[in-house]
């Protein structure tokens, strides 16, 4: 059993006992410390009336922890908006479409089926700062409960605002609604047997697209390992092919996330998402703009900004460290290499249907296969490795070595430790795990293999540092 407590919400596998899974006891603690903490960040007595929305993916725990969380928030005295089914951005849309002081979001993303999570909201929709975040941790760890009298409970209305979500997504200035039903494109769509299924069709159909669907039951019981990878979608490439699709599309549990299959049932590649969708909208954007990705994403989004005439910025690892950066760097669009795309003319989150409506367009607009808008992008490649440490307190000493051994390179040191080579347009970072005792190396060079060579050149400076 697995139970992970961070500033950004509380995750773990379900059952167990309190403290090693997620439990009630878990969840009724968590959603107690977000009521508590929320009328702090008010700066009203606890117990005043708040609003809160809630809504969660499809997975099969989800009714169980959603049961737990409205009755916890009610019995602090806060009414609830529960939305049901819904997308991560759905819900995330719907904390300012109802005037709410804050969300959470019930889904585990992409993590397999035993898992389950919650996720933390504002009142703008978005993620808690880190520390926001903190504050809630040191609450949930007090122990310390003191509930609302009767007279005082919260009440619970039930809203579906999938269709608000849909529209909003069609209004937006730069999806060309016209030029995608002209196209007639035929999609082939894979929701992971959960909310994807509901909302995402939806969307297709509005923009004259044929959609088949695959694994689109919406009982929560994934069809495959729920996280979009080129090895997890198979199943999705054999489809495109065999419906003579225009191009396949498949979302994680929560509809956050986003990649593509070509109409030849190749990837697209899911570090492409982001940088095929940030090219379209720079393309329409008059005057300099700012770009915004992980440290950890592709330097393909860097070149096409800067191909443009604009400026990209990376920030630390993580959704609300890419959104802070774009509010305060004014960002026109920004996300990460995992396929999320956040597009602030909609909303600060990562939203699967914006990306797709905006990477319709763009290929109605150019009048291209996928394959060829993939062709036309920057062509790098990614590795992934990690250090294995039999010491957790050997990490500050291995990232000083890297450093020093690459003084003479970009260093950035931001999350744990970048060093860019320039000259050969490669890159590899290397950042401690907050779950496990490793460090992490991502790397990302013009061929597979050398991108490989210099994520495995690290690991063995690493042995050079610490016995790992």
């Amino acid at each position: 059993m697995t139970l992970i407590k961070s500033i950004s919400g509380i995750r773990g596998t379900i059952g167990g006992p309190a403290g090693e899974g997620l439990t009630p006891v878990d969840i009724v603690n968590f959603t107690y410390a977000y009521c508590k903490c929320l009328a702090t960040r008010k700066g009203s007595p606890f117990g005043e009336r708040y609003k809160v929305v809630v809504g969660r993916d499809a997975r099969i725990s989800g009714e169980m922890v959603e049961q737990l969380v409205c009755g916890t928030l009610i019995s602090c005295g806060v009414d609830v908006v529960r939305c049901g089914l819904a997308s991560t951005p759905t819900t995330e849309l719907a904390v300012r479409m109802a005037g709410a002081d804050g969300g959470i979001i019930i889904t585990a993303s992409h993590n397999p089926i035993q898992w389950n999570a919650l996720k933390l909201l504002n009142e703008n929709g978005e993620f808690l700062s880190a520390e926001e975040g903190g504050e809630i941790l040191r609450c949930a760890e007090s122990g310390a409960f003191d509930f609302s009298p009767v007279e005082s409970l919260g009440h619970i209305t039930e809203h579906d605002f999938t269709e608000e979500h849909i529209d909003s997504v069609l209004a937006l200035e730069a999806v060309d609604v016209q030029a995608v039903r002209a196209a007639g494109f035929k999609v082939v769509l894979d929701s992971i047997n959960s909310v994807g299924g509901i909302i995402m069709p939806r969307l297709l159909e509005k923009l004259g697209v044929k959609c088949i669907t695959i694994n689109g039951s919406v009982d929560g019981r994934f069809a495959h390992n729920p996280e979009p990878l080129p090895k997890n979608l198979e199943g999705l490439s054999r489809a495109v092919v065999e419906n003579g699709a225009d191009m396949g599309i498949s979302v994680d549990p929560d509809v956050d996330r986003l990649a593509f299959i070509c109409e030849n049932g190749e990837p697209f590649v899911e570090e492409n998402t982001l940088v095929a969708v940030a090219d379209y909208i720079l393309g329409r954007t008059e005057g300099p703009s700012v770009t915004v990705s992980n440290l950890s994403s592709s330097r393909a989004l860097r070149d096409i900004t800067e191909k443009h005439g604009g400026k990209y910025l990376a920030s630390a690892v993580g959704e609300v460290n890419v959104t802070s950066l774009m509010h305060s760097a004014g960002a026109v669009i920004g996300g990460e290499g995992n396929g999320g795309v956040i597009y602030p003319a909609s909303h600060y989150g990562r939203d699967a249907m914006v990306g797709v409506a905006l990477f319709l367009s763009s290929l109605a607009v150019r009048k291209m296969k996928v394959s060829e808008l993939k062709a036309s992008l920057p062509q790098y490649f990614m590795a992934k490795d990690r250090i294995e440490l039999k010491d957790a307190g050997k990490v500050d000493a291995i990232l000083a070595a890297v450093k020093e051994r690459f003084a003479s390179e970009k260093i950035n040191t931001v999350d744990g430790v970048k060093v860019d080579f320039e000259k050969e347009r490669k890159w590899v970072h290397l950042r401690r795990s907050n779950t496990e005792p490793i460090i992490r190396v991502y790397s990302e060079a013009p061929t597979a293999a050398e991108a490989v060579e210099l994520a495995s050149s690290l690991v063995k400076l690493a042995g050079e540092v610490a016995d790992v």
